[in-house]
């Protein structure tokens, strides 16, 4: 692999303070124990994927979703899709894109980026029905979980009462993160953000500006960095997109503040510098991005795996940005390309759909996009 040069990657493209995120990665291992390692253990390794890639908007699944945010695949290939100023779950049908209200979740408390963010199916969900949400109350944000009733005949009625995992994340008008995966080891990891108070990143007994990884329950795992703690990685100012790719490596999209946006390969106990550091800063003691962009052509958002590349939403940039793995995991196997600039406006998430397929949500009923007839929507995508 060592042969195949990687482009240099002094990269223009970054983000600032405009608007949350989402990516979401599968899950495809047996379920881990509460005492399991730190990360899940690399699979066999992928073929690479071109240089240069290419994408072709295959359809529009549905229209007319108000402020968007987090979207999970349910088994059998329909969608759920969470609404962060409404606070409510649609599920859509992933062959006819028809909406389903299944409710709104209590104590929800949209104002600024916060709101009903991330989504989360359960890894059990066949036994246990469970649907996992990221949310903001009148006092923090928090994460519940709760049992979808997919037998219930009346629609908006269809959510059980939530069970609450996990509370006590600082809340803030901006910066509150939202984005919950399961990772290939069935456990959940939420990212962060500082609420606008930069000294928590830096804080490891706060939960801001951190990723976060706890059991199904909402529990510290003995294998993470510091002992009965859900803490990480920390030193983050808003991460936006969790993803995993074909060896198991966890992956984040984050926020900068007025230079750079990142991309970060996540490890365990990883200090990733805010607010000592933005960017490539080469600070010590302090992980540097894998890649950087301007915060013009990013705001970076969702972040999906899919043909041996990471597939990154922008947010103020307006555009899907495309960034071959080299199987190493420290560097991109040639520089990032973007698509579909400016083409749908703001985009928020962006989901695996398996094979050479993604789901991608456009985020222009936000209040910070300009809404078009449609808007906003969920497009089917045939990557390379």
């Amino acid at each position: 692999m060592a042969a195949l040069a990687a482009g240099a990657l002094v990269l223009t493209a970054g983000c600032s303070t405009d608007g949350g995120s989402s990516g979401t990665a599968g899950v495809g291992t047996p379920r881990v124990p509460r005492s399991s390692p730190a990360a899940p253990k690399p699979s066999a390794s992928p073929d690479l994927p071109p240089a240069k890639g290419s994408v072709r908007v295959v359809s529009t699944l549905t229209e007319g979703l108000d402020s968007p945010w987090g979207l999970a695949a349910l088994p059998g290939g329909d969608l759920l899709v969470s609404s962060r100023d409404k606070g409510t779950i649609t599920r859509i049908d992933g062959k006819t894109g028809k909406k389903t209200l299944l409710g709104a979740v209590p104590g929800v408390s949209p104002a600024g980026e916060g709101g009903l963010l991330g989504l989360a199916v359960s890894p059990t969900y066949g036994a246990d029905h469970m649907i996992y949400a990221y949310f903001t109350t009148e006092s923090d944000n928090r994460i519940a979980r709760m049992q979808y009733d997919e037998n219930g005949t009346t629609p908006g009625r269809l959510l059980g009462a939530p069970d609450t995992i996990l509370r006590g994340i600082p809340k803030g008008s901006i910066h509150n993160g939202g984005r919950i995966a399961f990772g290939p080891d069935h456990m959940l990891y939420a990212g962060t953000g500082e609420s606008g108070d930069d000294g928590l990143a830096q804080d490891k007994k706060s939960l801001a500006g951190k990723i976060l990884r706890m059991t199904p329950d909402g529990e510290p795992l003995h294998g993470n960095p510091a002992a009965d703690s859900v803490v990480y990685s920390y030193g983050h100012r808003n991460v936006q997109g969790l993803a995993w790719d074909g060896h198991g490596q966890l992956w984040a999209s984050e926020f900068g503040q007025d230079t750079w946006d990142e991309l970060n390969r996540i490890v365990p106990g990883g200090n990733y510098g805010w607010p000592e550091a933005e960017g490539k800063a080469g600070k010590k003691g302090f992980i540097d991005p894998v890649a950087q962009w301007k915060t013009s052509e990013a705001s970076p958002s969702g972040l999906a795996f899919a043909k041996g590349s990471l597939w990154m939403a922008g947010l103020r940039g307006k555009r899907l940005w495309r960034i071959p793995l080299s199987g190493g995991d420290r560097e991109p196997l040639a520089a990032p390309q973007s698509f579909l600039e400016g083409k749908y406006g703001r985009l928020r998430t962006v989901l695996a759909a398996g094979g050479d397929k993604l789901w991608l949500v456009t985020s222009n009923t936000d209040t910070r996009g300009t809404p078009k007839p449609g808007d906003d929507r969920i497009l089917v995508l045939a990557v390379r």
